[in-house]
């Protein structure tokens, strides 16, 4: 029996073995579906990873190097080419590998860090021909800076969060013709250094308010319809705008990667698509424990791997000293106005040392703005922002002794506030 199972290799896995390893855990396994560690990382090749964690500007291949690194200098063992096919609430773990064939392990605690995915074509019901040349914008990035295909010339961006803000200029820099950026809100997914560095400093334009209405081609895409949108989504005549092109990628949103969460009967969160967890990063299962994109579509890597060490720290308290009582004091956590959601879902205010980090997306772009936190019609905590936008994960640190005088829930909400 393992003390501790990590289900993903990537960034988030690879801190929360290394952070259980430094706490005491000593019989770790990591299983990862992929022939390498280190995720979604080793396809992002472009900089700007580690400024937070390394105070230093890295690319992702070289981020998810150090965190290997640290990961040879400990026992835990790694399973590559490896898939988990089920977990059991009994803390079984199916999985199958070629040179293993199928086995079932057994641990004390598991960690869930299996990413996320793609939105794809058929998920947000683009109308239209069914050409080739359609590409979620992450496999088009694996396309280019892993396998070394390019997957055309003249292309249309639809969605601006990060992956496809990336992506235009890794188009433009290979060669490629990006006509356009479209996003269907009347703001950028993306963070603003990316809408600066990625479309303002190549001269592409971004399109907001804006979706693609028709796909036309026969074998491959030939062209695509764009139009303006009204304040509900829906698509304005007379607006449309015609792109020659050859290839569409999509940058429509990621899913938390979230099958075997809820086949293991996982409470869920229907406002993230991940776990609901609590302040330490366990699940409503005892003893497991989610962490990274699995549990939160994160922005920045830094975050995943604060949030995944905490995961992998608590996973080996749980299992050397199993801390806790049922009936112990519970705060819920609930998102007010402005706010989409928060992470965690619940805090246990006992096994609060000194502060608890609280993540969460605010629903619109806000300029000056108090972020305040009440429990019921008491306001025990604010934080100012001069800005807020839904691109960008929030944070807030609440102390142990403001969640020890709190009642029962807590609510998350953003006021805007005016100049004066």
């Amino acid at each position: 029996m393992y003390d501790l199972i990590v289900v993903g290799g990537g960034p988030a896995g690879l801190s929360a073995a290394c952070a259980a390893w430094d706490s005491g855990l000593r019989k770790i396994l990591i299983v990862e579906r992929d022939q390498e560690l280190g995720g979604i990382l080793n396809q992002c090749i472009h900089n700007g990873f580690g400024l937070h964690y390394f105070q230093e500007e890295l690319t992702g291949p070289e981020y998810a190097g150090r965190f290997i690194e640290l990961l040879g200098q400990t026992g835990v063992e790694v399973r590559l080419d490896a898939m988990v096919l089920e977990i059991t609430p009994l803390r079984e773990v199916h999985m199958v590998s070629r040179n293993e064939g199928y086995r079932i392990e057994r641990a004390k605690s598991i960690v869930l860090a299996m990413g996320c995915r793609e939105r794809t074509r058929g998920a947000i019901g683009i109308p239209g021909a069914r050409p080739a040349g359609v590409y979620t914008a992450g496999a088009a990035q694996r396309y280019v800076n892993m396998e070394g295909w390019m997957p055309g010339r003249r292309v249309v961006i639809l969605g601006s969060g990060d992956i496809g803000l990336i992506m235009a200029r890794r188009m433009t820099l290979e060669g490629a013709r990006v006509l356009a950026c479209v996003e269907v809100m009347p703001y950028s997914g993306g963070l603003n250094r990316n809408i600066v560095q990625c479309l303002h400093d190549y001269h592409i334009p971004l399109y907001l308010s804006h979706t693609v209405t028709d796909i036309r081609g026969d074998r491959r895409v030939e062209q695509v319809v764009v139009s303006q949108v009204d304040e509900r989504r829906n698509p304005i005549p007379g607006t449309e705008m015609i792109f020659d092109c050859d290839t569409l990628l999509l940058s429509v949103g990621l899913i938390p990667e979230n099958e075997l969460t809820r086949q293991a009967g996982i409470e869920m969160d229907r406002r993230t698509n991940g776990a609901v967890v609590y302040e330490n990063m366990e699940t409503s299962l005892p003893g497991v424990f989610a962490c990274g994109n699995v549990c939160h579509v994160h922005d920045l890597v830094d975050f995943v791997t604060a949030e995944s060490q905490r995961a992998g720290a608590a996973a080996a308290r749980y299992v050397l000293d199993r801390e806790g009582s049922p009936g112990e004091p519970l705060l819920h956590v609930k998102n007010g106005d402005g706010v989409t959601y928060t992470v965690p879902q619940r805090i246990r205010p006992g096994r609060v040392e000194k502060l608890c980090q609280l993540f969460f997306r605010v629903n619109r772009v806000c300029g000056n703005s108090e972020i305040v936190v009440s429990s019921g019609d008491t306001q025990i905590a604010s934080f100012k922002r001069e800005h807020l936008a839904p691109g960008e994960m929030e944070q807030i640190a609440l102390p142990q002794v403001l969640l020890a005088r709190a009642g029962g829930e807590l609510t998350v909400s953003v006021r805007e506030v005016e100049d004066t």
